[in-house]
């Protein structure tokens, strides 16, 4: 018997779809309810899930744990509102669930709206046992308690479900805009820090953030203090060196790629490791490495088919290898799954134009110069259309 456990609050525009994505799948429904104000309740019940109410503890750890004291299944499915389980990984998952060794399976997470590295590992689905317990202050996990618990009882084990099982679509900056998400993140990782200087995780959490606040002055002592203490293969020391080489590429592009390097040698599912990868593949395509660039951008490609990036970068490498058929075709594919991507447009005019196809190439300048108008960058559209007017005609035409 399977068990979906979920914490929520005023979820009312998201939780229908969550719980929708279960169905069929999960024999339990269990939604712990911390003070919603919304219909939240109401659709809970309605999709024949039963609702339970705690005081918010202040701390998804302890909610979290709390929440398990509701269940009566084997095994235990943990998602949040603003996520959903594909239906396409339900086979697999219950293939690893009937194998009686297996303690936790690991489920692929999929950012709907991040470009560079939209896969992260989570530790979701596992059995119900007594000594597995969430942790941590933010993000919280039960990798912690998984870890202990294999030291008393190592009959168990730890599997990977290749096929990617989540959807979450609650970072995309126009959902966190107004919130104060980022803020509370960072204080809790702060205050993590003071009680274990160093730890790995959470530098590796808090250094992401402040690069994404450009604060890489900050993050490298940091996330160089988190890889002191890292075992040699864990996906804490992966993400310490992605994000160093984010932080050291403006300064130090050679340290940037050799920590790329040292990531991918980390055995995690190529999906996973997508950001290491391309970001790599891109230095080394700066440098002039372009065979090993393409190499390592169309394995990219390949894993990870639905990733729009990895078939840019793939065509802007193949264009400058000089194959515009293959440079074509991939601008084709990365426009197949991103189709309101302006430089993406440009770029396949350029090998348009380069290829001889006058009027493919005009149609995707009008089309690139369109997005950049819509998407409020009227300076960059102009810039483009006075570039482009002397060697093709535009006809002042819009393409929809």
């Amino acid at each position: 018997m399977l068990s979906l456990s979920m914490i929520v609050r005023d979820e009312e525009a998201r939780l229908g779809e969550c719980l929708r994505s279960v169905q069929g799948f999960a024999d339990e429904l269990v939604v712990v309810d911390t003070g919603s104000s919304d219909a939240t309740v109401a659709i809970a019940e309605a999709a024949g899930a039963r609702v339970e109410r705690i005081t918010w503890p202040g701390d998804f750890a302890p909610a979290r744990n709390q929440a398990m004291e509701f269940l009566n299944g084997d095994w235990v499915l943990v998602l949040d509102a603003d996520e959903q389980l594909r239906p396409e990984a339900v086979p697999a998952l219950k293939a690893l669930m009937a194998q009686p060794d297996v303690l936790v399976i690991n489920l692929l997470r999929y950012e709907v709206g991040a470009a560079m590295a939209p896969y992260s590992s989570v530790s979701r689905l596992f059995r119900r046992h007594p000594a597995i317990q969430w942790s941590r202050p933010y993000h919280s996990m039960i990798d912690d308690s998984v870890r202990a618990l294999l030291e008393t009882e190592p009959q168990w084990r730890i599997a990977d479900c290749s096929e990617p099982a989540i959807l979450h679509d609650g970072y995309r900056p126009e959902l966190l805009e107004g919130s104060d998400k980022a803020d509370r993140l960072r204080q809790a990782m702060e205050d993590d820090l003071r009680d274990r200087p160093g730890d790995p995780y959470a530098s590796a959490k808090l250094g992401g953030l402040l690069i994404s606040e450009g604060k890489t002055d900050q993050a490298i002592p940091l996330l160089q203090s988190g890889l002191k203490q890292c075992d040699a293969a864990s996906a804490e020391r992966y993400e310490l060196l992605l994000h160093l080489g984010l932080a050291l590429t403006p300064s130090d592009p050679a340290q940037a790629v050799r920590c790329y390097r040292q990531a991918l040698e980390i055995p995690l599912d190529t999906r996973v490791s997508l950001g290491a990868r391309l970001n790599l593949a891109a230095r080394l395509m700066e440098q002039g490495d372009l065979e090993e660039a393409i190499s390592l951008t169309q394995t990219a490609a390949q894993r990870a088919p639905e990733v729009a990036l990895a078939w840019y970068n793939l065509g802007l490498m193949q264009r400058r290898r000089g194959d515009l058929a293959a440079a074509l075709e991939a601008y084709g594919r990365a426009l197949a799954l991103d189709p309101n991507n302006a430089a993406c447009h440009q770029n396949n005019a350029v090998a348009q134009l380069l290829g001889g196809n006058i009027d493919a190439a005009r149609s995707s300048f009008i089309r690139a110069i369109s997005l950049l108008q819509t998407q409020g960058q009227s300076d960059a559209a102009d810039e483009l259309r006075e570039k482009v007017q002397g060697v093709v005609k535009l006809n002042g035409e819009a393409v929809a």
